[in-house]
C-alpha cells in the first residue's frame, strides 16, 4: 500500500463481509480466507480518529499562511494504530471519489490519500524518496534532496493529495543529525503541501519527537489520539466486551454458540492485556483451528490452546521472586 496503485487497490476493494442470513454457505477455503483477512472492528480509537481527521481537513482546507493542523496516533504495539489509520484513509479515499469522480475517459484519477512508511534509519533523502515512490515520481541517483522535494510537492499538489498518512514515525530521532534533518523535512512538507498530515507510531510521546525545539513545533501543531489497550470497564460501559461481541458476530463458524466469547471477557482481557490486535489474532486463530478440526466452535479450552504473539505472551508470563 506504499504505492498509489497498491493503495488504490486496497481502498477500492470491498472489505470482507460477515455472513448474512439467507446467504449460501461458503466453502471451507472461502471461510479460511475470510478469517485470515477478517472484518475491521470499529473501536473507539477508529471513531475518534475518523472524527478528528474529518474536522481537521475542513479546518485546514483554506489555510495558507502556516502549516495545517495535524494528528499523531500513538499507543503500544498491537493496539490497532495502523488498522485505524488505514480504515480512516480508505474512508477518505472513497468519500473523495464519490464526491469528485474522475471525468469519463480520464487516464489519471485524483490521488486524495498518500500512505508512507518511515524507513529504518531514515534520512531526509530516503524519506522524501519514499514520498516520490508512492506516486511513481522518477528519482535519479544524481538528484539532490531539494530537487526530489520540489518534484514531490509539485506532483502531490497536482494530484490533489488531501491526506498524508505517515506510519512508523517512532523511527525518527530528532536528537541525531539525520533525524533532525528528517524532522525538518516533514515540517517543510506540512507547509508546502495543501494536505492534512497524520502520523502514527509506537508510544510516540515517550520518544524525542516531542522534546526540544523541533519536538515542540510538532507537538504545537498536532492533536494526539491514543490507541491504548481497551479497558474492561469504563463507567457503566464495557468497551472490551463490546468489541468481543462484534468479533463474535462476524465469525463464520457452523456450530458456534453466540454469547460464549463475551462471557469470557475477563479471561480474554487478562490474556491480551486489552490490546485489540492481540485479541483479534487470538480469536481468528481459534476460528481457523475450529474449521480445520471440524469442531466449528470456539470454547475456552480452544482459546487456551492458541499461542499468542510474543508481546501478549510476555504479559502473561508469571514472575518469580529470586
Amino acid at each position: 500500500m506504499t504505492t498509489w496503485q497498491g493503495w488504490q487497490r486496497f481502498a477500492t476493494t470491498d472489505p470482507p463481509a460477515p455472513p448474512q442470513p439467507g446467504d449460501p454457505p461458503r466453502s471451507t477455503d472461502e471461510r479460511l480466507a475470510y478469517h485470515s483477512a477478517f472484518v475491521t472492528i470499529r473501536t473507539p480509537a477508529i471513531s475518534a480518529l475518523a472524527t478528528q481527521v474529518r474536522t481537521l481537513m475542513i479546518l485546514g482546507r483554506h489555510q495558507q499562511a502556516t502549516a495545517r493542523p495535524s494528528l499523531i496516533v500513538t499507543g503500544p504495539a498491537a493496539a490497532g494504530k495502523t488498522t485505524a489509520l488505514l480504515n480512516v484513509g480508505r474512508a477518505c479515499h472513497l468519500a473523495h471519489t464519490r464526491k469528485s469522480p474522475a471525468p469519463p475517459g480520464s487516464a489519471h484519477a485524483a490521488a486524495p490519500v498518500a500512505y508512507v512508511l518511515v524507513p529504518p534509519g531514515a534520512t531526509a533523502k530516503t524519506l522524501i524518496t519514499e514520498f516520490a515512490r508512492y506516486l511513481g515520481i522518477p528519482v535519479a541517483t544524481r538528484m539532490t534532496q531539494t530537487q526530489i522535494t520540489d518534484a514531490v510537492c509539485h506532483t502531490y499538489t497536482t494530484a490533489g493529495v488531501q491526506l498524508v498518512m505517515i506510519d512508523e514515525i517512532h523511527r525518527l530521532n530528532p536528537r541525531t543529525t539525520t533525524g533532525a534533518q528528517t524532522a525538518d523535512l516533514l515540517k517543510d512538507l506540512t507547509e508546502r503541501l495543501p494536505a492534512t498530515f497524520v502520523y502514527a507510531g509506537i508510544n510516540v510521546t515517550d520518544t524525542p519527537l516531542f522534546t526540544g525545539t523541533r519536538g515542540a513545533q510538532l507537538a504545537g501543531r498536532a492533536t494526539l489520539i491514543t490507541c491504548g489497550p481497551l479497558p474492561a470497564r469504563h463507567g457503566t460501559r464495557h468497551p472490551f466486551r463490546d468489541v468481543i461481541t462484534d468479533i463474535e458476530n462476524a465469525l463464520d463458524l457452523h456450530h458456534h454458540t453466540p454469547g460464549v466469547l463475551p462471557r469470557h471477557a475477563a479471561y480474554l482481557h487478562q490474556r491480551t492485556a486489552g490490546r485489540i490486535g492481540s485479541l483479534t489474532r487470538l480469536i481468528r486463530q481459534a476460528a481457523i483451528t475450529a474449521i480445520h478440526d471440524g469442531t466449528e466452535r470456539i470454547t475456552k479450552t480452544a482459546l487456551d490452546a492458541v499461542r499468542l504473539d510474543h508481546l501478549a505472551e510476555q504479559h502473561n508470563r508469571p514472575t518469580h521472586n529470586r
